[in-house]
């Protein structure tokens, strides 16, 4: 029987503890699986408290922790172990060892995935930026290409000033502009703008050294917009010359793109089947070390197939979708504002087969749907990847495509919520601009994450709040702005954060910040004022009018201004005026159909 370097780990481990004399003298070592009974006194007890989350499998008392696996997490990269819960890759000892014994440790998740995945729940896990850090450095001696993916919604807070530190200098860089689909539209070329907003912000933050930025292509690795363009980008531009790493702060889409790519022509024919999907979740962070898939090599052949098959795609509308197609285009038409078509040319026939053969012997058994941590058994699921594995000859000139983990962001306002508030802050459909029109005196309040107070102007002025529709705006009076605070903070009527005076007692309070801003008309915005990852606010006044604003956020965590704008014209999208009230009725910006190739950028700078 041939025993896998897991297995083989474990028995070097417990052949150490038999010759170190490790327990009682006189005492054997019980072998991997065997019942052994509880220690009881202290020892039963050392591990209470370790863990603070309900429901977490703790270290089992009834078995020493098993040494750390060589074998990865196929959700987070992470490697496997038993050993210490908050650390990244743990599994509960028991399963841990059960998985070794099976030979299955290798396709497992961790069980911070598991939570992530199936409950939505994050666990604390201990990852210094330093080794975020070293991990992605690791680059700058490959011959490789850099994906570098930044959050439209959070510019520039997801921009890496030292990135060149990191991957080299030498390098060439591919921006890759995410969440597209959530930006709302304000005027007919405002994809051109953002594309060259973008730039912009790779130019002052000293990303572009005169050659390196190969292009910025607009994405949403969410509803595939522009994913198809891109592969098409990658496989005529790069081709085969060297591995390709995806790079980024956390949470900026990178793991929802390496799964999209799975489905792809970008990735071996094979790969879907043999290569579990990383996990995605709104806690930032997910992916903890470097997950991988082979790149397909784009012979002509290979191209000239894929180019037949975009064709016919494009051809096709909405009506000549199938049902299964349908239904995903409606649900992608909710949850954004530009929809994309992902398809696949290449199958691989002995997945084809197998899935037939499956299909042919499966029975309906509803109990076999229950997935839980404990009854997670091989043979109680039907899984194709058994038989599938990559030979010596498909890898052994192979490219890679690399999902590194995301650096983290230390001037963010989401790590200071729990993931139930990240699920209200962060947008998970396109987002709906709210604007209000105010008078000196007035103050806007957005959740309690920010504050914008109209301290002087000759005239009103327009705010226009872009951030998740989940997010309450509420405008009341310099003289109750404080009140209201200190009332509803922690409550329903403020919305984030959620807790209550338990849990703003650890929130930090808001901080203000003065701000200057000289009015260029009533049709478009000055400036935008970005209330860290929150989202930001586009004012509008009067030409040549000069307001002062005094805007907050908790520690003064990530606030600035931002000039020119994202979206300068956004003060036109709006209903009419709410009677007796600052608000305007919302005006939702029109989804577009399917479109595969985003605009080309017209930019001297990006022709090569």
């Amino acid at each position: 029987v041939r025993v896998s370097e897991c297995e083989a780990a474990l028995a070097k481990g417990e052949r150490g503890a038999r010759a170190a004399g490790e327990g009682r003298p006189g005492r054997r070592v019980p072998r991997p699986g065997r019942r052994v009974a509880a220690p009881r006194g202290p020892a039963s007890s050392r591990y209470r408290g370790r863990m603070s989350a309900p429901g977490l499998n703790p270290p089992s008392p009834t078995c020493r922790p098993a040494p750390i696996s060589s074998c990865n997490c196929s959700g987070c990269g992470a490697v496997l172990h038993c050993t210490e819960p908050s650390q990244a890759g743990y599994l509960p000892s028991e399963k841990y060892k059960r998985l070794v014994q099976e030979g299955a440790l290798d396709k497992s998740v961790c069980q911070r995935c598991f939570l992530l995945v199936h409950h939505h729940r994050a666990l604390d896990v201990k990852v210094s930026v330093e080794q975020y850090r070293e991990i992605v450095s690791g680059i700058r001696k490959e011959k490789a290409l850099v994906l570098y993916m930044i959050d439209l919604l959070d510019l520039p807070g997801t921009i890496i000033p030292d990135l060149l530190d990191l991957v080299g200098e030498q390098k060439s860089v591919l921006i890759l502009a995410n969440k597209v689909d959530l930006i709302p539209s304000d005027s007919r070329n405002y994809l051109k703008r953002i594309q060259q907003h973008v730039f912009d912000l790779c130019v002052r933050h000293g990303i572009y050294d005169g050659q390196n930025i190969k292009d910025v292509q607009l994405i949403s690795a969410k509803t595939g917009y522009g994913i198809e363009h891109l592969i098409s980008k990658l496989q005529s531009s790069w081709k085969r010359k060297g591995d390709v790493y995806l790079v980024g702060t956390t949470n900026v889409g990178k793991s929802t793109l390496f799964n999209t790519l799975l489905k792809s022509d970008y990735c071996k024919s094979k790969t879907p089947d043999v290569i579990q999907r990383a996990t995605i979740s709104r806690w930032p962070g997910t992916t903890l070390n470097l997950l991988k898939f082979p790149i397909i090599n784009p012979t002509p052949s290979r191209m000239e197939k894929r180019a037949k098959r975009l064709k016919a795609d494009k051809s096709q509308t909405e009506f000549d979708l199938d049902e299964e197609e349908l239904k995903q285009l409606h649900r992608l038409k909710k949850h954004g504002y530009l929809i994309g078509r992902i398809g696949k040319t290449f199958h691989n026939s002995q997945v084809i087969q197998q899935r037939n053969k499956v299909s042919e012997q499966m029975e309906w058994d509803p109990d076999q749907l229950a997935i839980s941590m404990e009854d997670d058994h091989p043979q109680n699921r039907l899984n194709i990847q058994e038989n599938l594995a990559f030979t010596y000859n498909e890898l052994k000139d192979a490219r890679w495509f690399y999902d590194t983990p995301g650096i983290v962001k230390e001037d963010c306002v989401l790590n200071l919520l729990t993931e139930h508030e990240l699920k209200v802050v962060m947008p998970s459909s396109g987002i709906v601009p709210r604007t209000f029109v105010l008078q000196p005196g007035m103050v806007l309040l957005l959740g309690a994450l920010g504050r914008i107070d109209f301290l002087k102007g000759e005239k009103s002025a327009w705010f226009s709040v872009l951030a998740s529709n989940q997010l309450p705006v509420h405008i009341t009076s310099l003289e109750k702005a404080d009140s209201i605070y200190q009332k509803h903070a922690g409550k329903a009527f403020l919305g984030v954060p959620i807790g209550g005076e338990e849990r703003m007692k650890d929130f930090p309070s808001l901080v203000p910040q003065n701000i200057e801003l000289e009015g260029i008309g009533l049709l478009e915005a000055a400036a935008d004022i970005k209330l860290s990852s929150a989202g930001w606010i586009a004012v509008t006044a009067h030409s040549e009018d000069k307001i002062e604003l005094r805007a907050y956020t908790p520690a003064a965590i990530g606030l600035l201004v931002q000039k020119p704008p994202l979206l300068p014209f956004i003060v036109q999208v709006k209903g009419e005026r709410i009677r007796k009230t600052p608000a305007y009725k919302l005006k939702k910006p029109i989804v577009q159909s399917l479109r595969s190739c985003p605009v080309k950028l017209q930019v001297l700078v990006f022709c090569r």
